[in-house]
């Protein structure tokens, strides 16, 4: 999939970037890889962290999504775009509302119309699960950002360009997620660690399970599709127990746009959404001028079946939920 291929990677210095980069430079041989982001101190400390072999496919490319010229310029001879750059933290979008959606949807909107500028054939942009029935900024620019992916593959023509998304839950030590917070408060000696609510439940995805579920993906795309990995759950008190058994835990209340649990198929949009064996696939609402894919049957000819009318896939009621023994297994195999 990767081999002699350019891959662009917006925000390719955040956590998933560096894994998806190491991860395609261990198993494949790119022609090169872009990363693509506005930090410059970043991508030094990501470069000194390199192998000094891979200096002549990797390429560093100082910009910021909001810059249409940029990007175009940035996009020119890719084969493949993952689009991961985005604001993400919860409470910031909330008092920054339109740094929020000047990045999110104002930047998806470039990333769409560089990669067509530059015939970029697959493009694969990273969702979230904030992104349905959303409370909040954040979840609600993630959304618009996945509508504007799905409905580009109607602005494509005759060209084989596709446009599909990826949508996981939290990724475990993540920056953003609770994992770090709680990790420095233990460290400093706190006496309790905070607790939105005791009820509170989230999806919980390793950042290399969410790598190679991004590289599955992009062998199994048609084109508009939402892929959903099945993954488990956790219950935030279990990830409190399990980081630090003997803390009391000191109920806080909801942050500003939080939810108790989070959602990736929604009900009402259960006549959407196909069913695989480790994935969900949620298919377009609107028709594709020209094309017809019922997405029962992906690339890799793997087969999928509808879902029942009013499934829904959220953390709370997900089978499969991680005990507080597999948490901590889970923390100290991946040094948390």
């Amino acid at each position: 999939m990767f081999d002699d291929k350019s891959i662009l990677i917006t925000g390719g210095t955040g956590s998933l970037g560096q894994k998806l980069t190491k991860k395609i430079l261990k198993d494949y041989k790119p022609k090169k890889i872009i990363i693509y982001s506005r930090d410059e101190l970043k991508q030094f400390e990501m470069l000194e962290k390199m192998p000094d072999n891979i200096f002549p496919c990797l390429r560093f490319f100082l910009g910021d999504i909001r810059d249409l010229p940029r990007l175009t310029l940035a996009m020119q001879g890719v084969d493949l775009v993952v689009h991961a750059a985005a604001l993400k933290q919860v409470p910031f979008a909330e008092y920054n509302p339109m740094e929020c959606i000047k990045t999110n949807v104002y930047g998806a909107e470039n990333v769409i119309n560089a990669s067509l500028n530059a015939e970029v054939p697959k493009i694969i942009a990273l969702s979230t699960d904030k992104a349905v029935t959303p409370v909040n900024l954040y979840g609600a620019s993630k959304l618009a950002s996945d509508k504007l992916f799905v409905a580009a593959n109607n602005l494509v023509g005759n060209r084989d360009i596709k446009f599909s998304v990826v949508r996981y839950g939290n990724v475990v030590g993540s920056r953003g997620s609770v994992v770090p917070t709680f990790k420095r408060l233990i460290e400093e000696g706190s006496d309790f660690l905070p607790i939105t609510d005791e009820k509170m439940t989230r999806f919980w995805i390793t950042l290399e399970e969410g790598v190679n579920f991004v590289i599955k993906s992009f062998e199994r795309m048609s084109g508009g599709e939402v892929f959903v990995p099945k993954i488990p759950s956790i219950k935030i008190t279990d990830l409190a127990e399990a980081m630090a058994p003997k803390l009391e835990h000191r109920i806080i209340g909801l942050r500003p746009g939080e939810k108790i649990h989070e959602t990736m198929c929604p009900s009402d949009g259960s006549h959407l959404t196909i069913e695989f064996k480790d994935h969900f696939v949620l298919t377009p609402s609107i028709n594709f001028f020209g094309k017809e894919n019922q997405y029962t049957r992906n690339a890799l000819n793997e087969e999928g079946s509808h879902v029942n009318k009013g499934f829904e896939y959220n953390s709370g009621n997900n089978k499969n939920f991680l005990t507080v023994k597999q948490i901590a297994k889970m923390n100290q195999e991946l040094n948390l």
